[in-house]
């Protein structure tokens, strides 16, 4: 599973972007999917996760009504909708793919999952 990020950029506090993450193969639908972010000189955190189905969702509480992810399996694509943008969501934005089918969203990920390039989010004050 290849995974390509894009849509990243420099906006101003309060405002919005959508990330993309394409994946290649023909079993995306099998995998939950997460997006995943590092500010410099922090480790990378969780910041969200749908399942391979779509149905459910996880969030972390940073970022709970302000981002919304989602997923189109005819496209092999998942979606980051960030709204209310702060400073402090400044970072490289990931995606990552996990072999997971059906409903679950919320699980542990790791080195063995597939990563993809991140791609950088600058939100300024």
């Amino acid at each position: 599973v290849q995974l390509q990020a894009s849509g990243g950029g420099l906006v101003q506090t309060g405002g919005s972007l959508r990330l993309s993450c394409a994946a290649s193969g023909r079993t995306f639908s099998s995998y939950a999917m997460g997006w995943f972010r590092q500010a410099q000189g922090k480790e990378r955190e969780f910041v969200a996760s749908i399942s391979a189905t779509g149905i459910n969702t996880d969030y972390a509480d940073s970022v709970k009504g302000r981002f919304a992810i989602s997923r189109d399996n005819a496209k092999n694509t998942v979606y980051l909708q960030m709204n209310s943008l702060k400073p402090e969501d400044t970072a490289v934005y990931y995606c990552a793919s996990k072999l997971v089918p059906g409903r679950a969203a919320t699980m542990n990920w790791g080195p063995d999952d597939y990563w993809g390039q991140g791609t950088l989010v600058t939100v300024s004050s």
